[in-house]
């Protein structure tokens, strides 16, 4: 969060979805994840200038992926960007990894028990269907099996 609050000089807001997940898991609430999803973000839509999702949407099954990504692009701004990384390997590992950008060509990550494993993977075609209003800007596929996406909310006709 430092390095993109020097970098960018703009107010950031971190959100721990993954906590979400877990807490659904353990009250076995995981049928309410989609419409939990729906009403998660205070921020009015059309606001948020960028979002960083890392690889969160693994976890999840198609509905709640669905109402996630969703809710991620109505809060994007016209123009505004959202990045996001997916894995392409068929590992189904029950955990998180945490990513720290230290430096513009350094990026940490450290990995922490997750109580929901990672769900089917997710192919280029269902991914785009997810973020069904926003275009595909750049994707990268990563020797470390993830896709990095670049999505960009079209601008507004007038």
């Amino acid at each position: 969060m430092t390095f993109f609050g020097e970098q960018l000089g703009c107010r950031l807001r971190v959100e721990d979805l993954a906590k979400d997940i877990d807490r659904h898991v353990k009250d076995n609430t995981l049928d309410q994840l989609p419409a939990f999803f729906t009403k998660r973000f205070k921020e009015a839509p059309g606001t948020v200038d960028g979002i960083l999702c890392w690889d969160l949407l693994d976890y999840l099954d198609r509905p709640a992926a669905q109402a996630l990504a969703t809710a991620l692009s109505s809060l994007l701004r016209p123009e505004g960007c959202l990045l996001g990384f997916f894995s392409t390997a068929d590992q189904r590992e029950s955990i998180y990894t945490k990513y720290v950008v230290v430096d513009e060509s350094t990026l940490r990550y450290r990995t922490y028990p997750a109580t929901r494993p990672r769900q089917r993977s997710l192919l280029n075609g269902d991914i785009i269907k997810l973020f069904k209003d926003l275009r595909v800007t750049a994707s990268f596929l990563m020797k470390s099996k993830v896709r990095e996406m670049l999505f960009r909310k079209p601008a507004q006709r007038g």
